[in-house]
Protein backbone atom coordinates (compact mmCIF):
# COMPACT_ATOMS: atom_id res chain seq x y z
CA UNK A 1 0.00 0.00 0.00
CA UNK A 2 1.27 3.52 -0.60
CA UNK A 3 1.96 5.46 2.48
CA UNK A 4 -0.38 8.04 3.01
CA UNK A 5 -3.23 6.10 2.63
CA UNK A 6 -4.08 5.95 6.84
CA UNK A 7 -3.07 2.54 6.83
CA UNK A 8 0.18 2.85 8.20
CA UNK A 9 0.74 1.95 12.27
CA UNK A 10 0.70 4.75 14.85
CA UNK A 11 -2.28 6.94 12.67
CA UNK A 12 -5.45 6.35 13.84
CA UNK A 13 -7.46 8.99 11.74
CA UNK A 14 -10.67 8.15 13.59
CA UNK A 15 -10.27 4.33 12.30
CA UNK A 16 -10.32 2.77 15.30
CA UNK A 17 -12.90 0.41 16.67
CA UNK A 18 -16.28 1.73 17.62
CA UNK A 19 -16.82 1.78 21.28
CA UNK A 20 -20.99 0.32 21.42
CA UNK A 21 -23.17 0.92 24.45
CA UNK A 22 -23.65 -2.29 26.75
CA UNK A 23 -27.89 -2.95 25.17
CA UNK A 24 -28.74 -4.11 28.57
CA UNK A 25 -28.64 -0.66 30.03
CA UNK A 26 -31.94 -0.11 27.67
CA UNK A 27 -35.22 -1.20 29.88
CA UNK A 28 -38.94 -0.89 28.38
CA UNK A 29 -39.93 -0.28 32.06
CA UNK A 30 -41.36 2.93 32.72
CA UNK A 31 -41.50 4.12 28.70
CA UNK A 32 -44.65 3.44 26.73
CA UNK A 33 -42.55 -0.12 25.00
CA UNK A 34 -43.60 -1.53 28.39
CA UNK A 35 -47.31 -0.74 27.17
CA UNK A 36 -47.46 -2.13 23.96
CA UNK A 37 -45.22 -5.65 25.12
CA UNK A 38 -48.37 -5.96 27.65
CA UNK A 39 -50.90 -5.40 24.77
CA UNK A 40 -48.67 -7.93 22.40
CA UNK A 41 -48.27 -10.70 25.63
CA UNK A 42 -52.08 -10.28 25.73
CA UNK A 43 -52.19 -11.85 22.48
CA UNK A 44 -49.16 -14.08 23.11
CA UNK A 45 -47.20 -12.40 20.62
CA UNK A 46 -43.68 -10.71 22.10
CA UNK A 47 -41.89 -7.62 20.38
CA UNK A 48 -37.97 -8.62 20.71
CA UNK A 49 -36.65 -5.87 19.64
CA UNK A 50 -38.67 -3.45 22.06
CA UNK A 51 -35.16 -3.08 23.92
CA UNK A 52 -34.05 -1.73 20.55
CA UNK A 53 -36.09 1.56 20.87
CA UNK A 54 -36.13 2.06 24.44
CA UNK A 55 -33.39 4.66 23.89
CA UNK A 56 -35.61 6.72 22.52
CA UNK A 57 -37.15 7.19 26.01
CA UNK A 58 -34.35 7.14 28.64
CA UNK A 59 -31.17 9.77 28.99
CA UNK A 60 -31.12 12.69 27.73
CA UNK A 61 -33.41 11.67 24.50
CA UNK A 62 -36.45 11.64 27.22
CA UNK A 63 -37.32 15.10 27.52
CA UNK A 64 -41.10 16.15 26.56
CA UNK A 65 -40.92 18.80 24.28
CA UNK A 66 -43.28 21.15 23.91
CA UNK A 67 -44.86 23.20 20.86
CA UNK A 68 -43.37 26.44 22.51
CA UNK A 69 -40.29 24.37 23.91
CA UNK A 70 -39.64 23.61 20.27
CA UNK A 71 -40.44 27.46 18.91
CA UNK A 72 -38.07 28.92 21.34
CA UNK A 73 -35.59 26.19 20.97
CA UNK A 74 -33.13 28.70 19.16
CA UNK A 75 -34.33 31.83 20.07
CA UNK A 76 -31.75 33.00 22.82
CA UNK A 77 -28.67 32.33 19.97
CA UNK A 78 -31.44 33.88 17.26
CA UNK A 79 -31.90 36.54 19.40
CA UNK A 80 -27.90 37.46 19.50
CA UNK A 81 -27.27 37.09 15.97
CA UNK A 82 -29.87 39.36 15.13
CA UNK A 83 -28.24 41.99 17.59
CA UNK A 84 -25.09 41.24 16.18
CA UNK A 85 -26.38 41.94 12.85
CA UNK A 86 -28.28 44.94 13.36
CA UNK A 87 -25.42 46.64 16.12
CA UNK A 88 -22.89 45.68 13.06
CA UNK A 89 -25.28 47.44 10.16
CA UNK A 90 -25.76 50.07 12.26
CA UNK A 91 -21.87 50.69 12.49
CA UNK A 92 -21.28 50.23 8.78
CA UNK A 93 -24.32 52.39 7.67
CA UNK A 94 -22.49 55.24 10.23
CA UNK A 95 -19.35 54.87 8.58
CA UNK A 96 -20.63 55.20 4.90
CA UNK A 97 -22.55 58.87 6.17
CA UNK A 98 -19.62 60.18 7.60
CA UNK A 99 -17.78 59.54 4.32
CA UNK A 100 -20.95 60.67 2.02
CA UNK A 101 -20.70 63.67 4.11
CA UNK A 102 -17.47 65.21 4.26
Amino acid sequence: MAPGHGHESGHGHGHGKLELPDYRQWKIEGTPLENIQERLAARGLRDPWARNEAWRYMGGFAHNVSFVGAILKGFKWGFAAFVVAVGAEYMWESQNKDKTHH
